[in-house]
């Protein structure tokens, strides 16, 4: 089954009750699992304006620094337990994707039952060990990852022992544009390094999640908000309770769908089946008369002989008179 999680990021907007109703609405809307961020603009960076810590990769944050982004968006450490505590209360897994050893210190405290990686932190191999150790499964996000990177995260995973890793195919740019997606590479990562896949989703709709459940996805994240009314950071490419629900529901459709590989006919189309071809007499006949096209057709129903036998029989006459809408069988043949 497809772990669908809903990501909170910056959508609490400062308040640790938008923090808690976003997790309750994820909930509501079927998401199996709900993930925060643990950092403060400390861990993540440092407050400075150098040119180095500008916003300006053309994205939806540009014009600020690293560290005021991250002053809007952070999640504080004080909430973590309340809301470790509120998920167990509403039956939700919660989890988190640390930046530094305060953060897995925390989240240990919380016993986190896995850890995930951001994209910008696959590179951050002592991060990465650090939560192997752990021994708790790892989810890797690799939206500016090449496959040294990927290889690199992947290998020091294994070297502590731990070979629970998730790969998310992830395209950092917020939205995503359909033509930057490229998801056949999940399918390929999961060939290419014998772990598990699935895709954090920063598209405008949920037609990549969809697809990417068709192609094998194990785990679906995707930003979700109380409303996009309420603005913030991620408010444009998140998902509102709406359109989370449509998603979860589309996922689990397309889930049973997949089903298994199987060439058995249920019972309906066992019944169906009735409508398919086979060989009728398609026009009055006497007893003695040449079987040809003209009397006998493969049409619908299947209630005659199999059509491949109309070349063994067309040239051979009936031993008896056959009536229009007769099915076929061998014993009419002389």
């Amino acid at each position: 089954m497809v772990c669908i999680v809903a990501e909170l990021s910056a959508n609490h907007n400062g308040s640790l009750q938008n923090a808690k109703d976003t997790m309750y609405m994820a909930k509501e809307a079927g998401a199996d699992a709900f993930k925060l961020q643990t950092y403060t603009p400390d861990t993540i960076t440092i407050n400075s304006d150098k040119s180095y810590f500008q916003i300006n990769q053309g994205t939806i944050w540009d014009g600020t620094t690293l560290y005021k982004l991250y002053q809007r968006a952070y999640t504080p450490y004080e909430w973590h337990e309340e809301l470790f505590d509120y998920a167990k209360q509403i039956g939700i897994t919660i989890f988190s994707t640390p930046f530094d050893k305060t953060a897995v210190e925390l989240l240990e405290k919380l016993n986190t039952p896995f850890y995930k990686i951001a994209s910008y932190e696959i590179n951050d191999i002592p991060l990465i060990r650090l939560c192997a150790k752990t021994k708790k499964p790892i989810i890797m996000a690799t939206g500016v990852a090449c496959i040294e990177d990927i290889s690199k995260a992947v290998n020091t995973c294994r070297s502590e022992g731990n070979n629970d890793i998730t790969l998310l195919k992830c395209t950092s740019e917020y939205p995503t544009a359909y033509e930057e997606v490229n998801l056949k590479t999940m399918a390929n990562m999961k060939e290419t390094f014998g772990v598990k896949v699935g895709i954090s989703d920063h598209t405008e709709s949920n037609a990549v999640s969809i697809a990417a459940v068709a192609l094998g996805a194990e785990m679906i994240e995707r930003h979700v908000i109380l409303d996009k009314s309420i603005g913030g950071p991620d408010a444009s490419f998140s998902l509102d309770k709406a359109a989370f629900t449509a998603l979860v529901r589309d996922v689990r459709a397309v889930e049973k769908a997949l089903g298994t590989v199987t060439y058995e006919l249920t019972e309906k189309q066992k019944k169906s089946r009735e409508h398919s071809r086979s060989l009728f007499v398609v026009k009055d006949m006497k007893k003695g008369q040449t079987i040809t096209e003209e009397f006998v057709r493969s049409i619908r129903p299947a209630f005659g002989m199999h059509t491949e036998y109309l070349d063994d029989i067309i040239g051979k006459k009936v031993n008896c008179d056959l009536e229009k809408g007769t099915p076929m069988e061998w014993r009419f043949i002389e």
